[in-house]
């Protein structure tokens, strides 16, 4: 289309190969030079420990670190000085976060699988986790109280914060400030994926956690990435993302607020809105081209809209959530007249905003859901961080006498056809209703 913000707009079924590998082929692995300066930054923090993190302190964020850990007193006093307002507003985030989580916690379960046969599961909390709160373009204390919180609900022993250091060598002062109310036991000065390096290997001061959880910029991502299989993580992130489907009923102007908000963000955004029949493609980017105009953020929100953004016409409901399972998104918005009806169809997507008044912005900040979500195209697979990101399921069996001896029998004839004689023994032992 002429003169479009968007980097495609047209029909779903007329999208080219191209065109439609450039909006859902997002998760693309990290440059060679990403992934080589990341495993350079792994290496040297595994064998330096807190002198590395010192260098890349002082080379990659220009200050000098006294210490990696951040005083108590430097959280109790952001906390002290932060205005009244954002202060209650980041409790009544904290509270609802933890009233959700707690309602989602997980439980034990056992069941009887044959008269005798007891098999059970049973979610034990973490020992250590590390959160990473980002400080690069924007800070964001709300992602503190997204890891922290459900951490500290699901029973985790010590919960750390690691995030960037500003120029005075302290994390930003709503960074701490959030940790202090999340209850994060230690905090420290890093950034980057020196931070994750820490935090997955452990240094002099940093301990190794058992999991690290909370977005991050290119390079964060990739370091997760390379230390999944030494540490747990939550899920592959990237740059934020919404998908509308948009029937006309809601108002163009509501519609385009939810977008701007989410591409200003960054510039490698994805923001796409599909058209049912019944909603103007014209009159939806008049819209956003006025709401454009009223937004400080503006130029990072047209970057995005230009790089990965889309306007698409589906002929139907049916057809727009086809390509809403296969773009997957971070955020799914259902701005349409009954959003109810349609949420039982819904597929891959990290979270589900229903109706024009369950803004996106809510559920970033106030509603209680998690907004730590899987992001290019990883909704196919991931979900959002929950409780269960900071437990593991241990599962355990328990057989009566006569259970055993019933089950003996064909124990041992499974263990036989894989040529394991041994097992075989263990299992025939029972047979007669016990050891012999």
């Amino acid at each position: 289309m002429t003169g479009s913000m968007f980097a495609v707009t047209g029909d779903i079924g007329t999208l080219t190969p191209d065109e439609r590998s450039l909006l859902c082929d997002r998760g693309l692995a990290a440059s060679s030079g990403v992934r080589e300066t990341v495993a350079a930054i792994l290496s040297r923090v595994r064998r330096g420990g807190d002198g590395a993190l010192r260098e890349l302190a002082r080379e990659l964020d220009g200050v000098t670190l006294e210490a990696l850990e951040v005083p108590r007193e430097e959280l109790s006093a952001a906390l002290d000085a932060l205005d009244l307002d954002t202060v209650r507003a980041l409790e009544r985030a904290r509270d609802n976060i933890a009233r959700a989580h707690t309602a989602w916690m997980p439980v034990t379960v056992e069941v009887e699988t044959e008269p005798g046969v007891v098999v059970g599961r049973r979610a034990d909390p973490l020992s250590c986790v590390g959160v990473y709160a980002p400080g690069g373009r924007a800070v964001y204390p709300s992602s503190v109280l997204m890891g922290v919180v459900p951490a500290r609900v699901a029973g985790v022993g010590e919960v750390i914060v690691c995030s960037p250091p500003q120029p005075n060598g302290l994390p930003a002062p709503a960074v701490l400030a959030a940790a202090a109310l999340a209850g994060a036991g230690r905090v420290f000065s890093l950034g980057g994926a020196g931070a994750v390096a820490a935090m997955a290997f452990g240094t002099e001061s940093v301990p190794r956690v058992d999991r690290i959880v909370g977005p991050g910029n290119t390079y964060v991502s990739e370091a997760k990435t390379q230390v999944a299989g030494i540490v747990g993580i939550d899920s592959p992130a990237g740059p934020s993302e919404l998908l509308v489907i948009f029937d006309g009923s809601a108002a163009a102007t509501t519609v385009a607020c939810e977008m701007v908000a989410q591409a200003e963000h960054d510039p490698d955004a994805a923001v796409v809105a599909v058209l049912l029949p019944g909603a103007s493609r014209q009159a939806l980017e008049a819209a956003l081209r006025a709401r454009l105009e009223c937004e400080p953020r503006a130029g990072i929100a047209r970057q995005a809209f230009a790089g990965r953004g889309a306007v698409l016409q589906a002929r139907s409901a049916s057809e727009a959530l086809s390509f809403a399972a296969a773009w997957a998104p971070e955020h799914l918005l259902l701005a349409v007249e009954d959003p109810e009806a349609m949420l039982p169809l819904v597929r891959n997507a990290g979270t589900i905003f229903l109706g024009e008044t369950a803004s996106v912005a809510f559920g970033d900040y106030l509603t209680g859901a998690n907004h730590v979500l899987p992001t290019s195209g990883a909704a196919r697979s991931y979900s959002g961080l929950s409780t269960l990101d900071f437990m593991r399921w241990t599962t355990y069996q328990r057989v009566s006498r006569a259970a055993a001896s019933s089950i003996a029998g064909a124990t041992a004839t499974l263990a036989d056809a894989e040529g394991l004689p041994a097992h075989a023994s263990a299992a025939r032992a029972w047979q007669k209703n016990g050891v012999q």
